[in-house]
């Protein structure tokens, strides 16, 4: 079984160790330290990390959880010139294993030019480090609207249970800017109000579900580039 703990690091950041029973992956790791810690606290060692994108506060702690362990650093090849610690660089079409786990590697530019999620359909779950949020998706640093709506609709064919690991703890303010775009929406206010229960408690709202997303995130159920467009505009200038 995969095992996969939610690792919080930097302000609002979420990393993630992986663990097979006997390999362990530490994904996206903005800060060395928690991940190794975390680790160590359960007997793992890490034995590889994985990166979605070049940013640092997903990438500034591969180099030392490398040298701390000697884990190979994976990560987009398209972006290997700004990831210092990369050792294998991987892009669409690929595929990377943990144990008996395989992650399909989907590239899904936008926020990055080389941007990719990790998608384990054997195990219904899709890592999407900084494209797709709870109630969002990241904001177009290197890319097109024409480029992440599409990212999202690939997400949109997903089972309704895959369950989506994401970079950031966003999702109340992301909650708030959905409810502009659809006020009157019955599951959308209901979610809301649960998550505002979560953090009011201190508690994560990751992971979520494509089921969820599809019925809540405005970025997601944008049925066109222009709205999509108009949507991700908005939300940078609120």
């Amino acid at each position: 079984m995969l095992e996969i703990v939610r690792v919080p690091v930097l302000s609002d950041n979420y990393a993630w160790l992986l663990h097979d029973g006997a390999q362990t992956v530490a994904l996206d790791p903005g800060e060395a330290q928690p991940l190794l810690d975390a680790a160590e606290a359960r007997g793992w060692t890490i034995d590889a990390v994985w990166l979605t994108h070049w940013h640092g506060d997903h990438v500034a702690g591969a180099a030392a959880i490398k040298q701390a362990t000697g884990a190979r650093v994976i990560g987009p090849e398209a972006e290997r010139a700004k990831i210092a610690a990369l050792d294998d660089g991987v892009g669409e079409g690929d595929a990377v294993t943990l144990g008996e786990h395989r992650a399909d590697v989907w590239h899904v530019p936008g926020h990055t030019a080389g941007h990719i999620a990790f998608h384990f359909a054997g195990d219904g779950v899709i890592f999407t480090g900084d494209t797709l949020f709870a109630m969002g998706c990241g904001r177009l640093f290197e890319g097109t609207p024409a480029e992440m709506f599409a990212n999202m609709q690939r997400y949109a064919k997903l089972d309704d249970a895959t369950r989506v690991y994401c970079g950031h703890e966003y999702t109340q303010s992301n909650g708030r800017f959905a409810l502009t775009v659809e006020p009157d929406s019955h599951a959308l206010k209901e979610r809301v109000a649960e998550v505002d229960r979560l953090r009011a408690a201190g508690e994560p709202t990751i992971p979520t579900t494509i089921g969820d997303e599809r019925a809540t995130n405005p970025f997601l159920r944008a049925a066109d580039v222009a709205t999509f467009a108009e949507r991700r505009l908005r939300k940078d200038q609120g």
